[in-house]
């Protein structure tokens, strides 16, 4: 526990160095104890270094939190998720925050390989490249490997060196620093801050291995396999470990870059159509999609294909939830709020008690707004938001995967607005919903559905059975922001509670000794 107090210290060091306490004050004043906290941290610094000069607060936010590296970049980014925490106004300034650090040496990526993968294969890649692109967990090189006598491009991701334990060490240190916070004021208690920062970790160390990610890849490509126009880069098992990631090099473009799409003849409209329906399609189809499609993980191939990377963050739907996004959304669509409403009741997502009239009248106040503005305006991530706060009012049960599907849902309609401002959301989406509900209500659909799920599960018995049950684990933490009563992690936080409770009361009879004897002494 004193190593996690020199942590703490070092971490009020960096918060010294940079503006984020008064750019903070400046969304929400932090109780004055806090503010008293924070000084007595970094007292060792005479004056404040400022960070880059911005008048923007939340771009001067994201600066100091990339300033003070990945544990802050990664409390950041997470933050950004839960304005139920933070306020809608500060989880919008973190949303760009930037997940960008300067890369470790060529020298320690090969030792991190050699280690990891053995000689032999360490020895069978070709050119490895310099990092060609670097965040605060991982950097991504280019190389060649030999694919069962055929050369292939690869781009192998690796860990910083020492991260998980620089990672857990600061973010330990952090949770001590939210314990000390809700026992000196109870208001806060109410926020979950150290739930908060478990969940972080808890999520973090996931990231950190890397056969995770790779178990989602895979799992997305064979998923996708058959949808026109769109690829996941495959994954060479053979060069994956806990620490390395290789999948297919991807030449293309990313979607940011319009004007270069445009040079190349790219039809930018069908595209921004095309993405929105690959991500529903997904969505309603396989319950698996991509939850962190922002333009720079989203890259246009020489084909002109749609190519995802960075597969850290996926969402899953179970079947009712598939079924009620889908009919929810087509029942909007259709502007049919009782059926809409019913669907609630049918779902059990409702109080049975509810009056069915009184709820598609309250729908009704959610979708007559939306189609009265034009096209541009019209969001069904937005929709879904409304949604779950105004069902909130009748006993709506919290859905968790339905609330990372809605985040992602905006983030996707952001980036083919950006590819076309005029995509209309609704028409684009009506197909891709119609289709697959009428697909849902043949019999043959529920009898292949059995065979099909049979045969995943025998598929998927002797692979990281594990892995896939502490990732799917963690989206839904991701999701709801809980820790599930009856998880080993509920288990873990527990002990973690006790463990600064004990620390806490043994400091406080140590500090009332020293008083004791000061008093004996002097």
């Amino acid at each position: 526990m004193i190593k996690k107090l020199i942590t703490l210290f070092k971490l009020g060091r960096k918060v010294a160095k940079s503006d984020i306490l008064n750019i903070i004050s400046k969304f929400q004043e932090p109780p004055l104890i806090i503010k008293i906290l924070f000084n007595i941290l970094s007292f060792s610094f005479s004056k404040k270094e400022k960070s880059r000069i911005s008048n923007d607060e939340g771009e001067r936010l994201s600066i100091s939190l990339e300033s003070m590296g990945t544990t802050f970049i990664k409390l950041g980014q997470f933050l950004a998720t839960r304005p139920d925490i933070i306020g809608e106004e500060l989880s919008k300034k973190l949303e760009n925050l930037q997940d960008k650090l300067p890369p470790f040496s060529l020298i320690q990526a090969k030792e991190i390989i050699k280690n990891d993968l053995g000689n032999d294969t360490y020895n069978s890649i070709i050119n490895l490249s310099e990092p060609v692109a670097a965040a605060s967990i991982a950097q991504v090189h280019k190389a060649k490997i030999d694919d069962n006598g055929i050369i292939k491009d690869v781009a192998i991701k690796i860990l910083r060196p020492d991260i998980k334990k620089i990672f857990n060490d600061e973010i330990d240190a952090i949770m001590l620093f939210a314990f000390l916070v809700e026992s000196l004021i109870k208001k806060t208690k109410r926020l979950k801050l150290v739930e908060v920062v478990f969940l972080l970790k808890e999520i973090t160390n996931l990231e950190m291995d890397l056969r995770f990610e790779a178990a989602a890849a895979n799992e997305y490509a064979e998923n996708t396999k058959n949808d026109i126009g769109f690829n996941v880069p495959k994954i060479y098992w053979n060069y994956t470990s806990e620490n390395v990631m290789t999948l297919d090099w991807v030449e293309g473009i990313s979607i940011r870059e319009t004007d270069e799409l445009k040079k190349r003849d790219v039809n930018t409209k069908k595209l921004a159509e095309d993405i929105i329906q690959n991500f529903l399609r997904h969505a309603v189809r396989d319950g698996f999609f991509h939850a962190d499609m922002h333009q720079g993980n989203i890259l246009i191939d020489n084909d002109g294909h749609i190519v995802p990377i960075d597969f850290g963050i996926m969402g899953r739907l179970d079947k009712m939830s598939k079924r009620f996004l889908a009919e929810i959304l087509f029942g909007f669509i259709q502007r049919d709020y009782k059926k809409v409403a019913e669907v609630h009741l049918i779902a059990g997502l409702v109080p049975k008690d509810v009056p069915i009239n009184d709820l598609a009248q309250a729908l009704r106040s959610i979708g007559e707004p939306i189609f009265g503005q034009a096209v541009k305006d019209i969001s069904g991530g937005k929709l879904l938001k409304q949604l779950f706060d105004v069902t909130e009012k009748f006993n709506m049960q919290t859905q968790p995967q339905l609330l990372m599907l809605q985040k992602t849902m905006v983030v996707v309609e952001g980036v083919a607005r950006k590819l076309n401002p005029e995509t209309n959301i609704w028409t684009t989406s009506k197909p891709i919903l119609e289709n697959w509900l009428k697909e849902t209500k043949n019999p043959m659909t529920t009898i292949n559905e059995t065979i099909n799920s049979t045969s995943e599960v025998i598929k998927r018995l002797p692979e990281f059975p594990e892995i896939m049950d502490k990732a799917n684990q963690a989206l839904t933490f991701l999701a709801s922001g809980q820790i599930p009563q009856n998880s080993n992690s509920y288990n873990a936080l527990s002990d973690k509670r006790s463990e600064m409770v004990a620390f806490r009361n043994q400091s406080i009879i140590g500090f009332l000794l020293l008083v004791i004897l000061g008093l004996l002494v002097f």
